[in-house]
Formats: C-alpha cells, sequence, structure tokens
C-alpha cells in the first residue's frame, strides 16, 4: 500500500510532528545559521490560512512552562504563524541581540554547566473548527494516524519521515483495517500547506527534546488534522 495518501492525524498523536517538522525550523540561531527553510520569510504566507502555531511558555501545568527562562527572561507567549503567515522566530538573548531585537524567553540550558540556546517551550497547532469525525467521514481514501513514533527532520529544507506506531486505512469515510510498520515521509512547510481541515480538539504529548547535546522539558499539541497528501513508506 506504499504511495501517496491524504492522511488524518489525530489530535491523540500529539504535536511531535509540529514539534520536527516546523518548530525547530522557527528557532532563531537555526534561521541565523542558514539552517531553516523559514529564514527570510517573515510576513510570508508558509502554511494553509486555516494553521496558526503558537509556542507558549506561560501555559499552567504544562512541561515546557517556567516563569522566567534561564537567561531571567519571563515566559511569553508567541504567536510564530498566524493564520498561514509567518510571524517570527523564537529568540534567546544572544540570537535577538545580533538582531536588535528583544528575547522571547526562549534561552534554556540543561544545567549551570552548559550555555543557554535557543529551545521551544509548548508549542502547538491551534484548535480550528471543523469536527473530527467528520474530518474522517469527508475523507474517500486515506490514512488515520493515532500514535507517531520516532521521526527525523532535515531543517534546511524541512524533509522529515515518521514512523506510524499505531494507523488505519479510511476507506469512503470510515476507519477499516489497521497498517504495521509505516512510515510517513514528507515536507514539513508543504503538509502545513496542505492541511484543508483543523478539529476543535487539541491533544498534548510532553517529551525531552534533544539539541546541541542539551536536553529539555517540552510539551507539544495539535488538533486533529488533515493533510491532503502525504508519502506512506514501508507498507508491505
Amino acid at each position: 500500500t506504499a504511495g501517496s495518501f491524504t492522511v488524518v492525524i489525530s489530535s491523540e498523536a500529539g504535536g511531535t510532528m509540529i514539534h520536527e517538522a516546523v518548530g525547530h525550523g522557527l528557532e532563531a540561531d537555526l534561521v541565523n545559521q542558514g539552517l531553516s527553510v523559514y529564514r527570510g520569510k517573515i510576513g510570508e504566507k508558509v502554511a494553509s490560512e486555516l494553521v496558526s502555531v503558537i509556542d507558549d511558555g506561560t501555559l499552567s501545568g504544562k512541561n515546557g512552562s517556567f516563569h522566567f527562562d534561564d537567561e531571567g527572561v519571563p515566559a511569553q507567549r508567541k504567536v510564530l504563524i498566524e493564520n498561514g503567515i509567518l510571524k517570527g522566530y523564537m529568540y534567546d538573548r544572544l540570537t535577538a541581540m545580533k538582531e536588535g531585537r528583544q528575547s522571547t524567553g526562549n534561552g534554556r540550558r540543561d544545567g549551570y554547566k552548559n550555555i543557554p540556546i535557543v529551545r521551544m517551550t509548548n508549542t502547538y497547532i491551534d484548535a480550528g473548527k471543523d469536527n473530527p469525525s467528520d474530518i474522517i467521514k469527508d475523507t474517500k481514501d486515506g490514512i488515520y494516524v493515532v500514535k507517531m513514533g520516532g521521526g527525523q527532520v532535515n531543517t534546511v529544507n524541512g524533509d522529515f519521515v515518521f514512523e506510524i506506531m499505531e494507523g488505519y486505512r479510511i476507506e469512503n469515510g470510515e476507519i477499516t483495517y489497521p497498517i504495521k510498520g509505516a512510515t510517513l515521509i514528507g515536507n514539513g512547510p508543504q503538509a502545513l500547506m496542505d492541511i484543508d481541515a483543523v478539529g476543535y480538539d487539541l491533544g498534548w504529548a510532553i517529551g525531552t527534546c534533544g539539541k546541541d547535546g542539551q536536553r529539555a522539558p517540552v510539551s507539544d499539541a495539535q488538533p486533529t488534522v488533515r493533510i491532503k497528501k502525504l508519502t506512506l513508506g514501508g507498507v508491505i
């Protein structure tokens, strides 16, 4: 069954895809180093108008929340993408100074022996207006992803590969049989452009994000979303 499919990603999958495929590309250090596909695109349409992406370190009780970052800057709510338009990046003090900006409270470090670097906090695609079950009913032929496994992303061009831990076929609006051993292959910016339905549910996942040898506690979330076309690999 390998090939191109419409893919519905359940809110149960958490925001692994948004964290990996988009989030890292909006960290200002990667942008400054020319390692982000989003470099030089502020004010441009980078996603479907149904999509807003937010990084919010102020949310109560979330894994990536805090009062102050590791450089003493208060936690903030940043709208990174609003209705498909790229609004800004995440900064620590150093990257902000380089651009004559203010830190967005994203300077975090693993411990006192490490230098602070730009890190996400709680990052999510904001909830939309669609009924999640209607999204499935409106999908003639597709894949329903309930749980994602590990993934890899190239921040320079946004290409990603994710394991599907739990997934099913959608046939004529019905969830039919389970699929095993599959991977989702796509491009983050293209996938964001191809989102044509966004549910009103929002499902959170917690994790530890590794970057430059440092680890940081984070949360990520997404509602049920439908992506017009992604490649399914590895299914026999």
